[in-house]
């Protein structure tokens, strides 16, 4: 029951209407009987909305695209790897100071490790945005990573995690195809639609293919990874696993994953449908 004494989370970004997360945190709050709703809010003008937050006493946030970088200059504080990558999808608001972090490293790591082992593996990570370089930024303490991006200048930047970067080509997406023991997909190439970065012809049965799409849940990569004999890991864990940490950050409470899951796939088959 919503009452006075409700609190307020939510997801600022844009486009939000397809998002998952209003149903999987709102669940989240009636299974852990916690007085709070999250709503999704599509927002043009960041300052403001920041502003908002401030002045309505909004307990905590998720940021999308394309707000994860610009939104730093807004806080009054950052967590050690919100600095580091200089993008945040978490924020929390402690008695009027609005703190941000970010999940999406520890979202990819959870998700992997549930599927095989990272430690002294050889990733290789395609796409240099805020999510790829959260990953990047996460997975370089346990393995050796690779990151190829479009424009080299961004792939370059993450050297400064102890990552190797260089430009995206077919030379270099096939040398590194080579070399990995998991790849994964940290662009937004194959979101609603039957495209991928990887010709399956580069595929290879021994490889463990990781794609953060997940709309659709099995993108044109995971298809043919799986066809090729791949391990998959669809993008749906790592919004889950992320959505998991942000939780824990607002309530303090370690949800369950499996719970979040069935939730998420509910309103993906519900959103699918709708369509």
């Amino acid at each position: 029951m919503i009452n006075a004494k409700t609190k307020l989370y939510g997801l600022i970004g844009k486009p939000v209407e397809h998002s998952l997360s209003p149903a999987i945190h709102n669940a989240l709050f009636k299974k852990y009987n916690i007085n709070a709703v999250y709503l999704a809010f599509e927002v043009n003008d960041l300052d403001s909305a920041v502003k908002g937050v401030r002045a309505l006493g909004i307990s905590g946030l998720n940021v999308t695209m394309p707000h994860k970088e610009q939104i730093l200059e807004f806080l009054d504080g950052l967590s050690e790897e919100a600095k580091a990558i200089g993008s945040v999808n978490t924020i929390v608001n402690r008695e009027g100071k609005l703190i941000g972090y970010n999940t999406d490293g520890i979202g990819a790591l959870k998700a992997l490790k549930r599927f095989t082992e990272v430690e002294n593996k050889n990733i290789l990570v395609l796409g240099a945005g805020g999510a790829g370089k959260a990953i990047a930024y996460t997975l370089s303490r346990l393995a050796k990573v690779v990151v190829l991006n479009r424009t080299e200048r961004k792939a370059k930047e993450l050297e400064k995690f102890g990552v190797k970067g260089e430009k995206l080509s077919k030379e270099s997406l096939e040398h590194y195809l080579s070399w990995a023991d998991i790849v994964i997909n940290a662009t937004s190439l194959g979101m609603n639609e039957d495209k991928s970065p990887i010709p399956k012809k580069l595929l290879r049965e021994n490889l463990v293919v990781f794609d953060i799409v997940y709309f659709p849940l099995e993108t044109k990569l995971l298809r043919e990874a799986r066809e090729v004999g791949c391990l998959t890991i669809d993008g749906l864990w790592m919004l889950i696993y992320q959505g998991a940490e942000s939780f824990k950050l607002w309530t303090g409470v370690k949800p369950d994953v499996e719970f979040m899951r069935k939730v998420a796939l509910e309103a993906l088959k519900s959103e699918r449908q709708s369509i």
